[in-house]
């Protein structure tokens, strides 16, 4: 079995097929009719013309074309029988896990095929045409001839093979690393969606029980911030402009809950919003995260700043770091980092002060 089979029955079995005009093998097809159909007469005239097998001088108009289309039927079964022969070997043998085996299989299969059929048919060549006078000298000469030219063709069908299989490694290695990173986008998406809706119930529920007017606002707005959630999770990339109207109205829920204690400056232009592209629900992590780490009142608010600077969305905030039980493990940040190097190929840069937290995002400017 090929290493190429192996790879192809791990991610569902496929069956080996052959058609009319090619072989699949696998998950390599080679397309051979044009190659048989030109060298098999090729060799069933330029052999016999060589070894002068034919007489020319001898023999009628009839009888040369006759010998001729004789010798090509020669070329056309030797040839046959043993592409069947390398094509059946590739099931058992591979030159990746048994390279000397390959060889000696392959040797043993041409040679006990090719020499007696060669013989056999150039007797039965002679028996037409020579009434039965069997030129040995000739027979042996011409089927090691043959023989030759066998191992040439067995050798071209062998390295078009391997050149086929490299190929479609290549094509499958890079299709499964696409579904990889697909999958793991996939999942790095829907793990938004819990983190999200676990922090807004607990904002809820504190607001139902201490303000239940504002419990009723705040449910509202949470509608529209994950109706944006929803429409947008399945997508790579968003307007900046759509992102930052999100960060809005998903602050509009922070600014329920603690009021002047939170306060958003967006230094954006409105003027290229349209022109940059963002994966979506990044900017709400990092207002999440800065609310989630850090101690702010009306007195000491949390200061949350978006601007825009050399193709990057920078977004700041000023730190008073909350006392926790246990270390933060960055999780949301991790989470950013993977989308933004599956989706963009590019990483966010956090920068961490005594007094400010910084996260640079990279953006994609519309061609």
């Amino acid at each position: 079995m090929s290493k190429q089979t192996r790879i192809k029955l791990k991610l569902g079995a496929t069956k080996q097929t052959s058609d009319p005009t090619g072989w699949n093998n696998g998950s390599v097809k080679l397309n051979d009719i044009g190659f048989r159909v030109i060298l098999i007469p090729f060799f069933g005239i330029i052999i016999p013309l060589i070894t002068k097998l034919v007489n020319h001088e001898s023999f009628t108009l009839w009888q040369i074309k006759l010998s001729y289309l004789y010798t090509i039927g020669i070329a056309f079964v030797v040839w046959h029988g043993n592409r069947f022969l390398l094509f059946t070997l590739r099931s058992y043998f591979d030159w990746f896990n048994k390279p000397i085996r390959k060889i000696c299989a392959l040797l043993i299969a041409v040679h006990f095929y090719t020499i007696p059929i060669s013989v056999l048919m150039l007797v039965g060549w002679y028996a037409l045409f020579k009434k039965g006078n069997t030129d040995w000298n000739q027979v042996w000469t011409t089927t090691l001839i043959i023989m030759i030219a066998v191992l040439f063709i067995v050798h071209v069908y062998e390295t078009v093979f391997l050149v086929k299989e490299a190929e479609s490694e290549k094509v499958l290695r890079a299709r499964t690393e696409k579904a990889k990173a697909e999958a793991e986008l996939a999942a790095l998406k829907t793990q938004i969606d819990p983190h999200f809706i676990f922090n807004s119930l607990n904002t809820l529920s504190h607001l139902i029980e201490d303000d239940p007017a504002k419990a009723r606002k705040f449910n509202d707005h949470l509608a529209d911030v994950y109706r944006y959630i929803l429409h947008n999770k399945t997508r790579d990339l968003v307007l900046v402009s759509e992102e930052i109207g999100f960060l809005r109205d998903y602050f509009s829920l922070l600014q329920i809950r603690f009021e002047n204690a939170v306060h958003l400056s967006l230094l954006v232009p409105e003027s290229e919003m349209d022109q940059f592209l963002i994966p979506p629900i990044s900017l709400q992590i990092l207002a999440e995260n800065a609310i989630k780490h850090n101690d702010f009142n009306e007195k000491q608010p949390l200061h949350l700043e978006v601007r825009l600077e050399n193709n990057e969305l920078i977004v700041n905030n000023n730190m008073s770091k909350k006392l926790l039980r246990k270390t933060s493990s960055r999780i949301g940040l991790q989470n950013l980092d993977e989308r933004y190097k599956l989706t963009t190929s590019k990483s966010i840069t956090v920068l961490e002060a005594e007094r400010n937290f910084t996260v640079n995002l990279p953006i994609l400017k519309i061609a």
